[in-house]
């Protein structure tokens, strides 16, 4: 199979980089922070959309999750802890930087992820050099699954569904993005996109 795909849209993490705030860390910070992490997650879960979608700060996200009542640390030595979760996977990275560098292609996130966060990750990893513009929950205050996300992308690339190719490691995002047309790779692994890429004729010379 072969067509004429100009645009790549990823997801961050679990693609790029590490998942910014998963249930592993939030384990992990129950560990570290002696927190419940089941009355952490319940409320994590309760208050996440709202911040992954631009509607409350990292600070109020906190407030409701982790500092509704007196704590021995504080809310920066948190958010410290939260950013060192944050690192690159960097075979994939690499990998489409020279992909797109070699086949001339546009690169976009399109990812939920709240601002801070999402800033953070930019920041350190020095995401803009690699992406062209940034589909991320926060800023745009749409959230996949919701079909409004990826029409959005399309619309700021300028991109038809069947020029774009999205990768995501999570399998249901994957399938919203090809029932709106757009070429999709469930990310499990660098070496399975690869082989998937290589039916789009995009390899590495």
């Amino acid at each position: 199979m072969s067509t004429a795909i100009k645009t790549l849209f990823l997801d961050m993490g679990g693609v790029i980089l590490s998942n910014g705030w998963g249930t592993a860390s939030r384990k992990l910070a129950a560990e570290k922070f002696s927190l419940d992490f089941t009355e952490l997650n319940d409320r994590h879960k309760l208050a996440f959309d709202a911040y992954e979608t631009g509607k409350m700060s990292l600070h109020e996200y906190l407030q409701l999750t982790v500092f509704y009542m007196p704590r021995s640390f504080t809310p920066e030595v948190f958010i410290e802890f939260m950013y060192t979760q944050s690192q690159p996977l960097t075979d994939m990275l690499q990998f489409v930087q020279q992909l797109k560098q070699q086949h001339g292609l546009k690169v976009f996130a399109l990812n939920n992820e709240g601002r801070e966060l999402n800033e953070y990750r930019i920041r350190t990893f020095g995401l803009d050099k690699l992406f062209d513009a940034f589909v991320s929950s926060a800023f745009v205050q749409l959230r996949k699954p919701d079909k409004g996300i990826y029409q959005l992308a399309l619309d700021i690339a300028y991109t038809r569904p069947e020029q774009a190719l999205y990768f995501d490691d999570r399998l249901m995002f994957i399938q919203v993005a090809h029932s709106l047309g757009i070429n999709a790779i469930h990310h499990t692994s660098v070496e399975n996109s690869k082989k998937e890429l290589a039916q789009y004729g995009l390899s590495l010379a």
